[in-house]
């Protein structure tokens, strides 16, 4: 892996490490402020509750537990709101990185990142929590820069491999932070903590290791991390590019101004014969259906995502360990994949037709699941096997459609060379990879803010053999609109 990859890479750690830190401690997080402040029927949690109490009555009244089920749909909407956070800033952050460098706004969301994790140990009320994920929503741009970062110093040949280290990082952090979150927010603060009286959130020490994680992650990118705007990797003669990365040898970059034919549909690895301006028009054709691919499929997905563990606790009363067995699964099955299956295999596949096959995965996964409640009580051993089944589905989909969508997305931002000078100039203000791969962020984003609500109203209303059947037809019609998209080839084999 060479130098750049790997210190994006390892900051990507540290920062999944920390993002994923507090997502199993929602629940108890709003457990906690709620014994705090259900004196106060006024306050702003006992509002926010009541919002969510009235508006899950009118779709769903459960045998027990209601205040169970609000709580764990109040930890969704709060996953919600970061992600239309996410939707609305992305574009900006692409767009300032484009202008003022990767390396520079990186920096600075790193400090609001920070700020969140220090109003978190802090928040001794909800209304001060949500605020630290507020900030927390508004400055998160780590991964959108790093798939830039990366962008900007690959070439299209190995562009695909080289994203790949973004799932892989998703994949390996969503596995040990979870847990590591849940362990340290059994431990309690050291007594020089309290020692002075001042009250702190009781999920503190989850929170200092945030805070620990993200400066650290700082000070890395400060002391290992060049700028890497307006650079670009150069393939040489002899198959290594000239920032140490390997190459079929190809030339990309043609000085005529179409830098990325393959991208523009050209499957045999030559330039392509279209204009300047019919190749950006055309690029940026394939941006928009990109965006649209991402939002809906995100948007089908994240609600699986959301109403897996509705699902298990409804048929199976599993608790949190077995849901995190469960989730772990699907993570395990995800990073063996990309790192042993979907780096080699998509220069010969093709980004477009991977993506493609995760759908389908999907698609395949959602009919299983449609399944298990049918069995869940007179054969509950064959609905376990058809929810593990669907488990294995719903990996392959997670190592695919979101990295090969990604990859393809960058591609189409190749910015033509200049001769003389080495360096990228730019062609189109639409095709500068800050603002393309943040409103190609944004769209993904935008379905993870909308999906879990549809799903629950869905799960609750029609019940989950009917959610996930008809979210399974519409993956498959997905599925069926990606023919032309993955007939485009923009990798070699």
């Amino acid at each position: 892996m060479p130098s750049i990859e790997r210190i994006v890479f390892l900051s990507l750690v540290l920062d999944l490490f920390a993002f994923t830190i507090p997502l199993p401690l929602f629940p108890r997080i709003i457990e906690w402020y709620t014994k705090r402040e259900s004196s106060d029927p006024t306050g702003f949690l006992s509002r926010t509750l009541g919002f969510v109490s009235s508006t899950r009555a009118l779709f769903y009244q459960p045998k027990s537990s209601s205040q169970r089920w609000d709580i764990v749909l109040l930890g969704g909407l709060m996953g919600s709101v970061f992600s239309a956070l996410q939707w609305f800033i992305s574009p900006y952050i692409g767009s300032l990185s484009d202008k003022y460098g990767r390396k520079r706004v990186l920096l600075i969301t790193m400090l609001g990142n920070m700020l969140s994790a220090i109003v978190w140990i802090q928040s001794t009320s909800f209304a001060s929590y949500m605020l630290s994920r507020v900030i927390g929503g508004l400055s998160e741009g780590n991964v959108q820069l790093a798939i830039a970062i990366l962008s900007d110093i690959t070439t299209p040949e190995n562009r695909s491999k080289a994203l790949a280290h973004v799932g892989i990082a998703f994949a390996i952090c969503f596995i040990i932070g979870p847990p590591i979150g849940a362990y340290f927010a059994s431990r309690p603060l050291p007594p020089s903590f309290t020692a002075s009286g001042y009250e702190l959130n009781v999920y503190a020490m989850p929170a200092i290791l945030t805070l620990v994680l993200l400066v650290l992650e700082t000070l890395f990118l400060i002391i290992a991390l060049p700028e890497t705007r307006g650079k670009r990797a150069q393939p040489s003669t002899n198959g290594v590019t000239t920032n140490g990365t390997h190459t079929n040898g190809k030339a990309n970059g043609k000085t005529n101004g179409v830098s990325n034919g393959k991208a523009n549909g050209a499957s045999n690895g030559k330039a392509s014969t279209l204009s300047k301006e019919e190749s950006i028009k055309q690029r940026i054709h394939v941006l928009s259906i990109l965006r649209r691919v991402h939002f809906l499929f995100l948007g089908l997905f994240s609600g699986v995502e959301f109403t897996l563990t509705f699902l298990t606790f409804d048929l199976f009363d599993w608790d949190n360990r077995q849901n995190g067995y469960l989730i772990g699964f699907i993570g395990i099955i995800s990073a063996l994949l990309q790192g042993g299956y979907v780096r080699r295999a998509m220069s010969k596949v093709g980004e477009g037709m991977m993506a493609r096959r995760g759908v389908s995965s999907c698609m395949a996964g959602l009919v299983l699941l449609s399944g298990v409640p049918i069995f869940a009580t007179s054969r509950t051993g064959l609905a376990v096997k058809l929810l593990q089944a669907a488990a294995v589905c719903m990996a392959f989909t997670s190592a695919t459609v979101v990295n090969s969508l990604t990859a393809f997305a960058s591609l189409q931002c190749d910015d033509t060379v200049d001769k003389d000078t080495g360096k990228a100039t730019e062609e189109h203000p639409e095709l500068a990879k800050g603002k393309a791969l943040g409103k190609f962020r944004s769209s993904g984003q935008l379905g993870r803010a909308i999906g879990p609500l549809l799903a629950c109203a869905s799960y609750w209303t029609f019940g989950p053999s009917v959610t996930y059947g008809i979210s399974a037809v519409a993956m498959l019609a997905l599925s069926l609109s990606m023919k032309s998209l993955a007939a485009r080839r923009s990798t070699v084999a």
